[in-house]
C-alpha cells in the first residue's frame, strides 16, 4: 500500500501532466487562431482591392473585352501629367481613349487645354430627381478634372443619366455617377491623368474621379462620398459636397442597395433610383 509521501508524489505528477496538456491546448489555440486571423486579413485585403478596382468605368464585363483585346492600341494615346506654365496656369492632356469601349460618348474636349486655371472654384448644381446637390470644384486641387467636370456639365453631358451604384459601408461609403449610359462603362470620348499626391484622402464630402485601375484613366465617372471613405490615394479628389447636398445623399444611402456588385466591386444600384436631371455651371 502506497504510503503518503508516495500518494502525493502521484498527485503532483497528475497535477503536472495536466498543467502541460492545458499549456500545449493553449499554445493549440492560439496557433489556429493566428491562423485565422492571417486568412482574414487576406480576404479583407482582397475584398479591399476588388473594391478599390470597382470604382472604374469598366464594370460591364464587355467593356472589359473590349479593352483587354484592345490594350495595344490603348497605350498609343497616353494621358500625360499636367504642366505648370509660367502664369500659373497648366496645361492638361485630354487622350483620345483607344480603348474601342462602344460605350463611350464623344463630345470633344475641354477648350483651352494648354491654359487650364489652376486657381479659384467652379460652382455646379447636380439636379437629381431626388434632391439637388450642390457641388464646389477645387481648380488649385485638380485643374485638368475641374476644367473637364465643368465643361462635361455645359455641354449637358451628364443630364438624365442615372447614379448605377451605391456603396453602403462604415469605412467606405459612396454614390458612383457620370456614366450616360448608366452601365458602369460610359464615359467621354478621352481620358487624362490623375493629379494626387500620397496625401490625397477621401472624408466625407468629398467629389472624387472614379478611373479604371490603370494610370491615365479618368474620365467622366465620379463618386461622392457621404462617409469617410478609406481608398488608396489613386482618385482625383475634385471637390467637395455642402450640406445640403450630403443630407439629400444620406437619405439615399438610408435606402441601401440590391447588392448586384457584390461581392465585388462592392455595392450595387441604389435601392432608391437616381437620375441626373440636370447638371449646371453656376459660379
Amino acid at each position: 500500500m502506497p504510503t503518503n509521501k508516495q500518494q502525493r508524489l502521484a498527485a503532483q505528477r497528475r497535477l503536472q501532466r495536466q498543467l502541460e496538456k492545458r499549456a500545449e491546448l493553449a499554445r493549440k489555440r492560439r496557433r489556429n487562431l493566428l491562423v485565422v486571423v492571417t486568412v482574414v486579413a487576406v480576404v479583407l485585403v482582397a475584398g479591399a482591392v476588388a473594391l478599390v478596382a470597382g470604382l472604374g468605368g469598366d464594370d460591364d464585363p464587355s467593356a472589359q473585352a473590349a479593352a483587354s483585346s484592345s490594350s495595344s492600341a490603348a497605350t498609343e494615346a497616353t494621358a500625360a501629367p499636367a504642366v505648370t506654365n509660367a502664369d500659373g496656369t497648366v496645361t492638361c492632356t485630354y487622350a483620345p481613349d483607344t480603348s474601342g469601349n462602344p460605350s463611350l460618348t464623344d463630345v470633344g474636349t475641354p477648350p483651352d487645354p494648354a491654359s487650364t486655371p489652376a486657381s479659384g472654384t467652379v460652382g455646379l448644381l447636380m439636379s437629381t430627381d431626388q434632391g439637388d446637390i450642390p457641388l464646389t470644384l477645387d481648380r488649385a486641387e485638380a485643374p485638368c478634372a475641374a476644367a473637364s467636370f465643368a465643361y462635361l456639365a455645359s455641354v449637358q453631358f451628364f443630364d438624365g443619366s442615372p447614379c448605377h451604384r451605391e456603396v453602403n459601408q462604415p469605412t467606405f461609403g459612396v454614390l458612383q455617377c457620370g456614366d450616360p449610359t448608366g452601365s458602369g462603362s460610359g464615359g467621354p470620348s478621352y481620358k487624362f491623368a490623375e493629379e494626387v499626391t500620397p496625401e490625397t484622402t477621401y472624408p466625407r464630402g468629398t467629389i472624387a474621379m472614379a478611373n479604371s485601375g490603370t494610370p491615365g484613366s479618368t474620365g467622366s465617372q465620379f463618386f461622392l462620398c457621404f462617409v469617410d471613405t478609406q481608398l488608396p490615394p489613386d482618385y482625383t479628389a475634385v471637390g467637395t459636397v455642402d450640406e445640403a447636398g450630403l443630407a439629400v445623399l444620406d437619405t439615399i444611402a438610408a435606402a441601401g442597395n440590391d447588392g448586384s456588385f457584390e461581392p465585388s466591386p462592392g455595392g450595387g444600384a441604389p435601392n432608391t433610383p437616381v437620375t441626373i436631371t440636370s447638371m449646371t455651371v453656376v459660379a
